[in-house]
């Protein structure tokens, strides 16, 4: 049985067709057509039925058909207002459906919870890709609610989401994302499963809330680490220096830590900074 109906190339284009839309590429639009990928996302998401489930950029609602089969209610948020039609007709057909169209990153978390008829509990996406990564970041920090996210992004953001120190891809995105969630799947996903196809490899990746001991203050450890990869070809007390950070400090935060201030910050695991945050507010 096919998870989603309209998740086929023939089923997508007769919906498009009539109702008269075309993909945006300026939107990062890109439907897809692959009922196996659906599929796997839907055992990734591991639904219970219990779930109120946030999904960002819903498109014409290929994966918000199989979502509204698993979960007790769903609401999405569109930006794309000619796709409006498309929404309200899955919300007439599906009393636990509700959108809202608008930027998800201005939309208020207040907003959300009321159409998703309390706190969302689960984002499942297949997210438009220029600003995935800003997204899966921002919606963990400022929605506390959020137990678990499975979404849909560029491969190579995918790569710094699971990236581990020391590597090419390990940057202040990975650390700051590491503070609030650890990442518990992934699978790739080819660009023929989508239409039209994109220029580039996806993965879906699963991430589950996981706060680091001791990361109570999350901005102050993010701003922490944003300096410290500020000028990443720098030695983190270089680059923090530069960033506003005074020497003396650094220093003594630096020691208390045992932390080498001649390394680069790629070199520091997650719970690195959150010691080094600590160690500076101590030293103030």
């Amino acid at each position: 049985m096919a998870r989603s109906p309209l998740a086929s190339p023939g089923a997508t284009r007769a919906l498009l067709e009539a109702y008269g839309l075309a993909t945006k590429h300026s939107l990062g639009q890109n439907f897809l057509v692959s009922d196996r990928v659906i599929e796997k996302i839907m055992d990734l998401a591991d639904l219970a039925g219990t779930e109120r489930v946030l999904e960002v950029g819903p498109g014409i609602g290929t994966l918000t058909l199989a979502l509204l089969d698993d979960a007790a209610r769903v609401v999405s948020v569109e930006m794309d207002r000619s796709l409006e039609p498309v929404l309200s007709a899955h919300a007439a057909a599906h009393p636990n459906f509700a959108y809202l169209m608008g930027d998800a990153l201005a939309v208020p978390a207040e907003a959300i919870a009321e159409a998703a008829g309390g706190e969302p509990t689960v984002m499942v996406s297949n997210l438009p890709y220029n600003v995935a990564a800003t997204i899966i970041l921002d919606f963990f920090q400022r929605m506390g609610s959020l137990e678990r996210a499975v979404v849909m992004v560029q491969a190579e953001v995918a790569d710094r989401i699971c990236a581990k120190p020391g590597g090419r891809t390990y940057g202040a995105y990975t650390a700051k994302l590491a503070l609030l969630a650890r990442v518990t799947g992934r699978f790739e996903v080819g660009p023929g499963n989508f239409m039209p196809p994109p220029h580039v490899d996806s993965a879906v990746v699963r991430l589950e809330r996981a706060p680091l001991e001791g990361a109570g203050d999350v901005a102050r450890v993010s701003a922490v680490i944003d300096a410290a990869f500020a000028q990443r070809r720098k030695t983190i007390r270089n680059s923090m220096s530069a960033s506003g950070f005074a020497r003396e400090a650094l220093d003594a935060a630096f020691a208390a830590c045992g932390i080498a201030p001649t390394c680069r910050a790629e070199t520091l695991a997650p719970e690195d900074f959150v010691r080094l945050a600590a160690a500076l507010d101590e030293g103030e």
